[in-house]
């Protein structure tokens, strides 16, 4: 039951009772009532935005970003780690086993071919994890790209294993002419004085001084190129072919013991000794090449030579100060 009120009235001298209206009521209730929906509509708001309560939906979400933030980043780490391990078997490859079969290094320029512009990565961008995302991206292709190269290095370097028979009896690796004299080495390679203008020059083989007619053997397997005839210079000479970029030449022959087009073995006879050209007594002057450059002929006579007399050699061919030729 309603509780009545009553006012009293100073004129009649009594109470009077009260009458509330409608409006009157529906006031009273908002005044308790909109207070309440405000403060509930205010915790809402702090507990979302602080986090405070979360549904079991929202709480699986978060475990299951925290798992992947932290796979995505361990992911990293491996993806980091095998490519400094491949890059190690690059260095492997260039310094170690094309050193071995004496091939170029792998072409940096084929290693660092690209696979794509940076707007492959833009479908990864605007997420949370997009900053992992994208440089893990990056890592992939890059391993993939340099596992590519890798492959095809291996596929020369096996290639080169299966000719290292040939390549090895091509390359080479004897004295041109016998070795019962070491004493014979008469002039090494780099600046000496010329016999001629007496003045340094640069000299690009090893001259070793032996009677004309003294047989001169190839250092290695390889074709006859050229059977070369000058009135200076070389006078009467031989360059014979090896491949694998090798050449060599023999200098101031007195007569060939071969032609231009003969296939010849480590050890063949292919000329005589003599002193033609621009020559001041009888000797083989000798030069081997690597790619079209003149290198130190000394570095290549390890298969019939002992240490002992390798270390001669070396030593006659500093202390040489005049060449032959």
């Amino acid at each position: 039951m309603r509780k009545e009120k009553f006012k009293y009235n100073p004129e009649t001298l009594s109470y009077d009772k009260v009458e509330v209206t409608w409006g009157e009521r529906l006031l009273k209730i908002s005044l308790v009532v909109a207070p309440a929906i405000l403060l509930a509509f205010v915790m809402q708001i702090a507990i979302s935005s602080l986090g405070l309560f979360k549904s079991s939906k929202e709480a699986q979400l978060e475990r299951e970003n925290e798992f992947l933030n932290s796979q995505l980043t361990e992911m990293n780490s491996d993806l980091a780690l095998s490519l400094a391990v491949l890059k190690d078997i690059e260095d492997r490859d260039n310094n170690i086993y094309r050193q071995i079969f004496n091939a170029e290094k792998y072409p940096d320029a084929l290693r660092e071919m690209g696979t794509g512009g940076s707007d492959k990565y833009d479908e990864l961008m605007g997420y949370q994890t997009s900053e992992k995302v994208i440089e893990n991206s990056k890592m992939i292709d890059a391993l993939e790209k340099a596992l590519y190269a890798q492959s095809k290095s291996f596929d020369e370097v096996i290639d080169l294993a299966k000719e290292k028979e040939q390549m090895l009896a091509s390359i080479p690796a004897i004295q041109p002419v016998s070795n019962q004299d070491l004493t014979r080495l008469s002039s090494g390679f780099g600046f000496r004085i010329d016999p001629i203008y007496k003045t340094k020059k640069m000299h690009t083989g090893l001259d070793f001084t032996a009677d004309t007619g003294t047989p001169v053997y190839a250092s290695g397997n390889g074709k006859v190129i050229e059977c070369e005839v000058k009135k200076w210079g070389y006078g009467q000479s031989v360059i014979i072919d090896h491949g694998y970029g090798y050449k060599t030449r023999y200098a101031h022959l007195s007569e060939f013991k071969c032609k231009v087009g003969d296939e010849v073995l480590r050890g063949q006879e292919i000329g005589l000794v003599g002193s033609t050209g621009k020559s001041t007594a009888p000797h083989l002057h000798y030069e081997v090449m690597k790619n079209g450059q003149k290198i130190d002929p000394i570095h290549f006579f390890h298969s019939d030579i002992s240490p002992e007399e390798y270390e001669k050699l070396i030593e006659m061919a500093g202390n040489a100060n005049q060449s032959f030729d």
